[in-house]
């Protein structure tokens, strides 16, 4: 089976060419690096053809919210076009737990923009929320910096292993369209300011974590389960000092 992942020179997305690969299916990494460009349209229709299948999974090089919300509406647009001259079966899209809950963020509704793209498009979806990953922990708390001092919410966040993330995606692309979401998550929930303690320790790094109910999360400001999946989520198997273990053997 061709399977076309959009962001596969990326953390996912490299992940998961190589899952697929090594499943015998014909993975194809597309991404500016491989010569495609879903915003300007380079190389989409060409990497598309004969593709059964496309996931996306890039990103928008910016957080901020017009140009997240401009990246993601584009290279949407460009790639639903696409897949449906070239006759796709399924169109698969990752995205975030909480995309809907956090409307304060520019970000996130970027993201939601996104989903509303792919439902409405009348090509068979599958969209995957997943949580937030362990590889961007250190991404979270500095964006919560101020000085020496850093400000998390002390609220519930149910992180995952990128490795997951690319098995729980490949699986959904291998299957059926479901034509709804699917959300999976880390198998274990902290507390977001906790978390954060535990990732400056194993630095180890100097500065103080602060339990802010005020704090914001990429420009929201959270409720208790802002960031935990709903019942019914697909739990993966990594958890956080596996994970650790993992990453301290370079793996």
């Amino acid at each position: 089976m061709k399977i076309v992942v959009i962001g596969g020179s990326g953390l996912i997305g490299s992940k998961l060419v190589d899952r697929l690969g090594a499943q015998g299916h014909e993975a194809v990494p597309a991404s500016p690096k491989t010569g495609v460009n879903t915003l300007t349209g380079e190389g989409v229709a060409d990497v598309l053809t004969g593709a059964e299948v496309v996931v996306d999974v890039s990103n928008s090089p910016s957080l901020e919210g017009a140009a997240a919300l401009e990246f993601f509406e584009t290279s949407t647009r460009t790639l639903l076009a696409a897949a449906s001259d070239a006759g796709v079966g399924h169109y698969v899209s990752l995205s975030i737990v909480g995309s809907d809950r956090l409307p304060e963020s520019g970000y996130m509704r970027a993201k939601v923009a996104q989903e509303k793209l792919v439902i409405a498009s009348g090509i068979p979806y599958s969209v995957v929320h997943a949580t937030q990953f362990f590889e961007f922990l250190g991404g979270i708390v500095d964006a919560a910096t101020d000085g020496d001092t850093v400000h998390l919410a002390p609220v519930l966040i149910q992180p995952m292993a990128a490795d997951d993330v690319a098995a729980a995606v490949a699986e959904v692309a291998l299957g059926a369209p479901t034509n709804s979401v699917v959300e999976v998550a880390g198998p274990e929930q902290f507390r977001l300011d906790e978390l954060g303690r535990s990732f400056l320790a194993d630095q180890p790094d100097r500065r103080t974590v602060v339990a802010d109910p005020d704090a914001r999360y990429f420009g929201s400001k959270l409720g208790e389960r802002s960031l935990v999946p709903v019942d019914g989520a697909r739990i993966a198997g990594t958890g956080l000092d596996d994970w650790r273990t993992r990453a301290s053997r370079g793996r």
